[in-house]
């Protein structure tokens, strides 16, 4: 079983950079595709970025391509989201999760962390 926990969440000014981390304990991350996602109107969760398991693909929403970087440290077990260019319709519950590579559900969830743009 994976555990995720991400922080790193918090206030910025419309404009300003944030970096979360989501940190994965109980198993090693070399097998598993990681995604962010946070709420949105009428979904439960949208997608905003994934990377493989290899970190050799990443795939983005087109809200925040060129603004928000994903990234990952297997060996640190851990998973960032870079955000630049931050606007206020990025406030939200950002949201780590795991999927096994070759598979097609997120099935291991974080608790998520609040990111809060003021205009």
């Amino acid at each position: 079983q994976v555990q995720l926990v991400e922080s790193g969440g918090g206030l910025v000014q419309a404009g300003g950079s944030l970096r979360l981390s989501c940190a994965a304990s109980g198993r090693t991350l070399n097998t598993y595709d990681m995604g962010w996602f946070r709420p949105a109107p009428g979904k439960e969760r949208e997608f905003v970025t994934a990377i493989n398991w290899s970190g050799g693909g990443a795939y983005y929403a087109d809200s925040v391509k060129g603004r928000f970087t994903i990234s990952r440290d297997n060996a640190k077990s851990t998973v960032y989201l870079q955000m630049n260019s931050l606007q206020p319709e990025d406030t939200s519950v950002y949201y780590c999760a795991a999927k096994l590579r070759y598979t097609q559900t997120y099935r291991h969830w974080g608790q998520g962390t609040q990111v809060t743009v003021s205009s």
